[in-house]
C-alpha cells in the first residue's frame, strides 16, 4: 500500500507566490503519484484582511507596501508571470488590476472542503486563483466569485446563499487564528505531514526532494 502524505497549504487567492506554488506542488504530486498518495487541504491566510470594499489600485498598493518604484514593481511582476506560466497558470498580461479582501472567498474554499471534499476544494482553489490572476476581474463583485463556483462544478444557488449570510465566518477566523499563532506570516506556507513546513513559491524539485524523504524507509 503506497504511504500517504498530508498536505496544509496555507495560502491566499490574492498572492502571486501561492499560485506558483500550487502550480509547483501539482507537478511534484503528479510526478510521485505512483509512488504517494497526497491528501491536500488548503487553510487560509489574507494578506490584506482590512482592506476595505472596492480595494487598493495593485501598482499603488505595492509601491508602498514595498517601498518600490512603479518601474520596479512592473518588472516583478513580469518576473512572477514567467514563473507562473512555468507553473500552469497564464497571467493577465496587463496583471492584477486592484489588490480586493478575499475573506469571501475563503469561505467558499472551506464550504468546498466540508461539503464536498478535497478535490472539489482544490478544483475551487484554483478557479479563484484564475479569476484574480487570470482574468484580474474585481473580487468583490459577487458574480465573479460565483462564476469561480460554476467553473470548478459546485452548486452556484448555495454558494450564493453563503455569500449572502455569514455561513463559515467563525470557522474561517478559527483556520486563520490556528495557522498564525504557530507562526505563519507569509504565504505560501506548506506544512507536511503536520511536522514539517516548507515556505514560500518552491520549485517542483524541492518538493519532489522532500516528498522523498518522507517516504524514505527507516
Amino acid at each position: 500500500m503506497k504511504p500517504t502524505i498530508k498536505i496544509d497549504f496555507v495560502s491566499d487567492v490574492a498572492c502571486p507566490w501561492c499560485a506558483v506554488g500550487l502550480g509547483n506542488l501539482n507537478q511534484a504530486m503528479k510526478q510521485l503519484s505512483e509512488k504517494v498518495d497526497f491528501e491536500v487541504h488548503f487553510r487560509p491566510f489574507e494578506l490584506n484582511p482590512n482592506m476595505p470594499i472596492g480595494g487598493q489600485d495593485a501598482i499603488e498598493h505595492l509601491t508602498e507596501k514595498y517601498g518600490l518604484s512603479e518601474e520596479q514593481v512592473k518588472v516583478n511582476q513580469a518576473n512572477i508571470r514567467a514563473k507562473a506560466l512555468e507553473a500552469g497558470f497564464e497571467f493577465h498580461p496587463e496583471g492584477r488590476k486592484r489588490v480586493y479582501n478575499t475573506f469571501n472567498a475563503h469561505r467558499l474554499l472551506y464550504w468546498a472542503a466540508k461539503e464536498y471534499g478535497a478535490d472539489k476544494q482544490a478544483s475551487l482553489k484554483r478557479e479563484l486563483l484564475n479569476t484574480y490572476f487570470c482574468l484580474a476581474v474585481d473580487l468583490d463583485d459577487q458574480q465573479n466569485l460565483l462564476n469561480a463556483v460554476g467553473r470548478a462544478v459546485l452548486d452556484c444557488e448555495r454558494a450564493n446563499r453563503i455569500l449572502d449570510g455569514d455561513e463559515f465566518t467563525q470557522e474561517v477566523r478559527d483556520e486563520e487564528a490556528t495557522y498564525t499563532n504557530l507562526g505563519i506570516h507569509s504565504v505560501p506556507s506548506i506544512i507536511l505531514n503536520d511536522q514539517y513546513l516548507l515556505q514560500g513559491a518552491q520549485p517542483r524539485e524541492a518538493f519532489v526532494e522532500a516528498f522523498g524523504q518522507l517516504i524514505k524507509p527507516g
